[in-house]
């Protein structure tokens, strides 16, 4: 923030003006130096408070934790930059009940909190002072606290709650929301479906593996080729000459007395 860190905090200290800056704060009654009671709404979950007030530095840092109603705890800390400050906020909490458990996983308080810290830089800094001042310091335990120092808490529905209008309107949302998710999906799966039924198969012949020959065409087997030298030319007229060095056949044998069988040598 672009102001001093004592102007930064001596505004923060000014806890019954928070509704006028932090959407989710409704209302803040200071009951005593060390202790406060706190309604909020966020989400349209409408919760309140009291807190304790467990160690506050001027300058440096505020810590509180609940002791009734909605169970929290947190720390706002002030770094000085020189001229300008810079605040850190670090909460914890416990939901109570679907709605708030829902909220949760969706960040509803983180985001209404980082809203409501821009909203107090906005404020802080059109005013470029502080409002009000308290520059007591509470004496506690050191560092930053749990939500086992809100115990005291726990258990508590937090004297106020949801009203049935805000929360029709959010189980229908929540159900709108699940039906939407549904839909997604069942959209998905559909154009899936229609996208496969819709894809033109085009017919592809079965061709058998083995080479089909044709029955005029002579098979030969490797057993039946015989290799013969080349027969000589004679007078340029290929086939014609006999090798020089033949005699014709030799061993002019019957095979098993087949006349039709006959085999020799060259």
């Amino acid at each position: 923030m672009n102001l001093p860190v004592t102007t930064v905090y001596n505004q923060w200290t000014q806890f019954e003006e928070f509704p006028q800056f932090m959407g989710g704060i409704k209302q803040i009654t200071q009951l005593s130096d060390d202790r406060l009671e706190w309604v909020a709404e966020i989400g349209g979950i409408r919760r309140q408070w009291e807190a304790k007030v467990l160690e506050q530095v001027p300058d440096r840092k505020v810590s509180w934790a609940a002791t009734e109603g909605a169970t929290n705890v947190g720390t706002v800390s002030f770094e000085d930059l020189g001229g300008t400050t810079r605040v850190n906020l670090v909460l914890e909490y416990e939901p109570e009940g679907l709605i708030e458990k829902v909220g949760d996983k969706l960040n509803v308080v983180e985001n209404q909190a980082k809203a409501d810290l821009q909203k107090f830089k906005e404020f802080i800094e059109s005013e470029s002072y502080a409002t009000g001042a308290w520059r007591g310091s509470v004496a506690g335990t050191a560092g930053t606290p749990t939500v086992d120092d809100a115990a005291a808490s726990r258990g508590d529905s937090g004297k106020a709650g949801v009203s049935g209008k805000v929360a029709a309107g959010v189980g229908v949302a929540a159900a709108a929301a699940v039906a939407g998710v549904a839909a997604a999906a069942a959209g998905k799966k559909h154009d899936e479906e229609t996208a496969v039924e819709s894809a033109p198969v085009e017919s592809v012949p079965v061709v058998d593996s083995a080479p089909v020959v044709p029955e005029s065409t002579p098979i030969m087997v490797d057993d039946d080729v015989i290799d013969v030298d080349p027969v000589p030319a004679v007078d340029g007229v290929p086939g014609t000459g006999v090798p020089s060095d033949s005699a014709g056949l030799q061993d002019d044998t019957f095979l098993d007395g087949n006349a039709t069988d006959r085999r020799g040598s060259l």
